[in-house]
């Protein structure tokens, strides 16, 4: 019987190289597998960043204090500024030269940022479009710096380079000292509705009034850390911001008639509100169950009639946030109210003029509590004292506790469910960026995904959450319409034209199509990892833990990568690899399906190869064939006669199992360039059916085709895979046998557009 085994086991192997026919020549080569770890793409851990993913033992970042005396000229459209700065250098390094980012600058009408893109004659554009590109005189931002002085009031050397000012500090700043020095701006405000940008004014021609949404308004300093040094990457437009932690003391000056909120706590209530809207202000402190209206929409319309010539002091405390904004204007209708999330008091809130109603009064508040709720169950309690959500035409940008976000009915007030979803999940979008990358501080010049990208998946489970919570919203609809998030949905990116994809480890300035890129492919491949590869238990502890590992910190996308899989203990560097660093795509399919039958009598092949080795078949009695079932008579003349040795061996083992009625062996095949489990439905000629996962690991050893053997008592008659969509297959005319072409709605766009 050793003998036997022995030639079984060559048998075996041969059989399986005879089924696994490869082109590749008898040649050497290097490990090119998918499945191999990813040191040769991620940093080396290190002191600062360890190898599990966490902050290492001597991880260091430094801070930033400002204390601001801002002013707003509503007629000049200017912003005044005059600030002091105190920056603590935590690092283990002297530093010669501090580094300020001066955002406003690609505002300047000679910015380069303003040339950066090709540009071509369209044969058809719109008069606005056209007048705004060719006629139009160029708005001219920018900041004006009038001076640089030390905390002596000593001027200081400085040097501007674009979007990039360098300050020369006149003696190194040594490991463990402060800096402080003081600088005097001003800018010319945007019309970020026509001339666009992050921050600006719109203007209402009927009321003659502006809503400013004023943020990247005053220089900043830039990163420095163990990474790259100097984070002084210029600003372009699509890289947004990497900053530090710190606190801030901010007084600002408006018109006494406008409403206005920002990044902190409001210091001095009484001095810039109404006697009634004080009131309203501390009634809302503890209203937990709807928001408190302080400024209503027919006090608004009456604000509208005339415009205060005296001025009114804000003054604002935030402690530990890395950015200010702020949002004000006499059309602001407020509300508020108290939510409690974990052992904190939140006031969720929103700033919005009389054109967003009633679309704002309805859901603005609750979607920013269902915001702070759900994103705090899947990361950490949100730890600010308030979140507020400001409506501004074409806007949807994020700050520190503010945000400004589009949606706007018709001037009757009405609204499809386009607009209305489109406003409920920016604003769960952005007040969600409190999380990432203001909290979970990532540097977002360079790695636009690492905020976006997970900030657009928890979206996709807060917007389920919201129609749960508030289900008439949803209408006629049975579910929340997210727009990113569900795997059918990246299909037609990722099966798109390869010279306009990029990785996803790509900067956000050098991406063809950056929101499919940052923000729906990451957060797609985060639902896949929570639904179908870790499961959620695993992956929402993982999750939990990288957010809670790096509140207030700043991570690296392998501290991301190690993290999950520290935390979970599965292992994910084929996915990353796949996923963030390629642009392949996943098809999966099936390329054979056989039927075959047991018998004591071997085929032709078998006979042959055994009979190489110098075996006389017929000696093998012990032994068990498969054949091929070809047609029905074959299918009942084997089965007559094919179980006498498998009946015997089990009543000799007195083994009470039963043998199953029907073999099948499926062949799947791989077209695509990423691996994925294999999720197949079987479906019986009962009419019933299973679904199995075939793990990813199948194809460690072949990345073509797999086959797997599959026995039952039940006849199948068909076969699917991935029928419920988990994985973003790009091709479903491969997944069914027998075979049957089905035509996705994005192809079906494409042919009718063709035709």
């Amino acid at each position: 019987m050793r003998f036997f085994s022995i030639i079984f086991s060559v048998l075996i192997v041969n059989f399986s190289l005879l089924a696994q026919k490869s082109d590749k020549k008898n040649i050497g080569h290097i490990n090119d597998n998918p499945f191999r770890q990813l040191t040769d793409l991620f940093a080396t851990p290190n002191k600062y960043h360890n190898a599990s993913g966490a902050p290492g033992e001597d991880y260091y970042q430094q801070k930033v204090d400002y204390s601001m005396n801002i002013e707003l000229d509503d007629e000049k459209k200017k912003l005044y500024g005059e600030q002091s700065i105190t920056y603590y250098n935590n690092s283990p390094d002297d530093l010669e030269y501090l580094w300020i980012q001066l955002d406003q600058n690609i505002r300047k009408k000679d910015a380069p940022a303003l040339e950066k893109n090709e540009s071509k004659f369209q044969l058809i554009q719109q008069t606005q479009t056209f007048a705004s590109s060719y006629i139009k005189e160029p708005f001219d931002g920018g900041f004006n710096i009038e001076w640089v002085r030390d905390i002596n009031n000593n001027p200081i050397k400085y040097y501007i380079n674009q979007t990039m000012m360098r300050i020369d500090v006149s003696k190194p700043i040594m490991s463990g000292q402060q800096y402080k020095f003081k600088i005097k701006w001003w800018y010319n405000i945007n019309d970020h509705v026509n001339d666009e940008g992050r921050s600006g004014y719109e203007y209402f021609p009927k009321d003659n009034n502006r809503a400013y949404v004023i943020a990247q308004f005053f220089p900043r300093l830039c990163v420095y850390n163990d990474v790259e040094g100097w984070q002084n990457y210029q600003f372009w437009g699509n890289g947004e911001f990497a900053l530090e932690f710190g606190d801030y003391d901010v007084n600002i000056t408006v018109p006494s008639d406008h409403i206005l909120d920002a990044t902190g706590v409001l210091q001095n209530p009484k001095e810039v509100l109404s006697k009634i809207e004080y009131n309203r202000y501390k009634k809302a402190q503890n209203s937990f169950e709807k928001p408190v209206i302080i400024v209503s929409e027919d006090e608004v319309i009456e604000k509208e009639k005339s415009f205060s010539k005296t001025k009114k002091i804000w003054k604002f405390k935030a402690k530990n946030v890395r950015d200010f904004a702020f949002a004000t204007s006499r059309k602001f209708i407020w509300d508020m109210q108290a939510v409690k999330v974990g052992n904190n008091k939140v006031m969720a809130v929103s700033l919005y003029p009389k054109e967003g109603n009633p679309l704002w009064e309805e859901y603005s508040t609750k979607a920013v509590v269902q915001s702070l709720i759900t994103y705090s169950k899947f990361t950490f309690d949100y730890p600010y004292p308030k979140a507020v959500s400001v409506h501004a035409k074409n806007q949807g940008m994020e700050y520190p506790m503010i945000c400004w976000n589009f949606g706007r009915p018709d001037e009757d007030g009405n609204y499809s469910d386009r607009t209305k979803f489109g406003m409920i999940s920016v604003i769960i979008h952005e007040i969600g960026h409190n999380y990432f990358p203001m909290i979970v501080n990532s540097d977002e010049r360079q790695w636009g995904w690492m905020d976006e990208g997970l900030d657009t998946f928890v979206q996709y489970l807060t917007e389920q959450e919201f129609a749960e919570s508030y289900p008439e919203v949803l209408g006629t609809l049975e579910k929340y319409p997210s727009r990113r998030g569900d795997p059918k949905k990246i299909i037609p990116y990722m099966s798109g034209d390869q010279n306009f994809i990029s990785p996803i480890m790509s900067n956000p300035e050098n991406i063809f199509q950056l929101g499919a890129n940052a923000y729906a492919k990451p957060a797609t491949a985060l639902n896949i990892l929570r639904e179908t590869i870790m499961g959620r238990d695993l992956f929402d502890h993982a999750f939990k833990t990288y957010s809670k590992r790096w509140m207030f910190k700043h991570p690296t996308p392998e501290d991301f990568f190690r993290t999950m899989e520290d935390a979970s203990a599965v292992d994910l560097d084929w996915f990353w690899r796949g996923w963030f660093y390629t642009t392949d795509f996943v098809d999966i399919g099936i390329n054979s399906f056989k039927k075959y039958s047991i018998s004591t009598s071997p085929p032709d092949k078998v006979k042959e190869m055994v009979e190489g080795y110098g075996i006389n078949s017929d000696e093998m009695i012990e032994s068990i064939y498969m054949l091929e079932d070809k047609d029905d008579q074959t299918i009942n003349k084997l089965r007559q006669d094919r179980l006498k040795v498998l009946e015997d061996y089990l009543k000799e083992n007195n083994s009470d199992s039963k043998i199953p009625k029907y073999f099948y062996e499926i062949g799947f095949e791989k077209p695509g360039g990423l691996v994925m489990p294999i999720i197949v439905k079987y479906t019986y000629a009962d009419g019933s059916s299973d679904i199995v996962k075939y793990p990813v690991q199948l194809w460690r050893k072949n990345l073509d085709q797999v086959y797997k053997v599959v026995t039952s008592d039940k006849e199948i008659i068909e076969v699917t895979i991935d029928p419920n969509f988990e994985t973003s297959d790009v091709n479903m005319n491969n997944n069914n046998w027998p075979r049957k072409e089905i035509k996705s709605k994005f192809k079906l766009f494409k042919e009718k557009i063709k035709g």
